[in-house]
């Protein structure tokens, strides 16, 4: 840096100091002083250094917040940790400001939250459901498709009839854009369990082996593939799947989602049930 711009850049310090009135844009809710926005940087800066379960990383969060209340991102901040920690009502609390400030953004973040982390089946289809209205019919998050949760959320409601429905639309409408090859492996394991539940058990089999195609040692497909296959009087073939299972279970080839680490997904299979398996 030469002398010019040393000089220069030393003018807008003594400039921010001395214009405490001056503000900078933080996003479209806030805005802040440069002091401010200096300090912000620090807090946040030493919140991210923090271990992400930490008190400390909380704390750090809360000063950052205090300065800029109505940046929906540190909102979502503080919750994200205590959903993974599953503390679901304190997170709900801090998501659901978030939401507040900007819905564009994590209305559909809510709605997978409610989904996959705290079970709210009900409040996940009435988020997604307005998720749609803002981003539009196709919208996605987490790597899938609104309808594909929706779907979901209709399985752990016992409404086998609307859960294929929506999963059925989530494929038909990635395969106006993708080849089979690319539709997501848990796209077609869910769509086989509403076949399966419908008791549609050859349409099952069908959409399992599309997952098993993509995810050769998945054994929760393989799972409820045995089980399509004993309730369609093919034994044999059931109880040879079933070793195979059995093993892959061993070697921990379950759901591989990013946040099946935290999480068990609707109908992950727990191990001890291929131990025990009965039909």
């Amino acid at each position: 840096m030469n002398l010019k711009n040393i000089i220069f850049f030393i003018l807008i310090v003594l400039a921010g100091c001395n214009q405490q009135e001056k503000e900078i844009p933080l996003d479209n809710n806030s805005r802040l002083s440069i002091q401010d926005s200096i300090k912000l940087k620090k807090k946040l800066s030493k919140a991210f250094r923090q271990n992400l379960f930490s008190q400390e990383r909380q704390y750090y969060l809360d000063s950052v917040i205090q300065i800029s209340p109505n940046y929906a991102y540190f909102w979502q901040q503080k919750a994200m940790p205590l959903f993974k920690s599953k503390k679901y009502e304190l997170g709900m609390k801090y998501i659901d400001k978030a939401v507040s400030l900007n819905p564009e953004k994590y209305l559909d973040y809510r709605a997978f939250i409610k989904c996959i982390f705290s079970k709210n089946y009900s409040d996940a289809i009435i988020d997604f459901e307005e998720a749609k209205k803002t981003n539009g019919d196709n919208g996605y998050v987490m790597d899938h498709s609104y309808d594909f949760y929706i779907g979901i959320s209709y399985l752990q409601l016992n409404e086998f009839k609307k859960a294929h429905e929506y999963l059925n639309l989530s494929i038909t409408n990635e395969l106006k854009k993708f080849s089979e090859d690319w539709i997501p492996t848990l796209d077609w394991f869910y769509l086989g369990i509403s076949e399966f539940e419908l008791h549609n058990y050859r349409k099952a089999i069908i959409n399992l082996d599309k997952a098993l195609k993509q995810y050769p040692t998945f054994a929760d497909a393989q799972y409820y593939k045995v089980k399509c296959l004993a309730r369609l009087g093919e034994i044999k073939q059931a109880k040879d799947l079933l070793e195979i299972a059995r093993k892959n279970i061993n070697n921990n080839d379950t759901f591989n989602e990013a946040n099946s680490v935290y999480e068990r997904y609707p109908y992950q299979v727990y191990k001890q049930a291929f131990e025990y398996f009965r039909d």
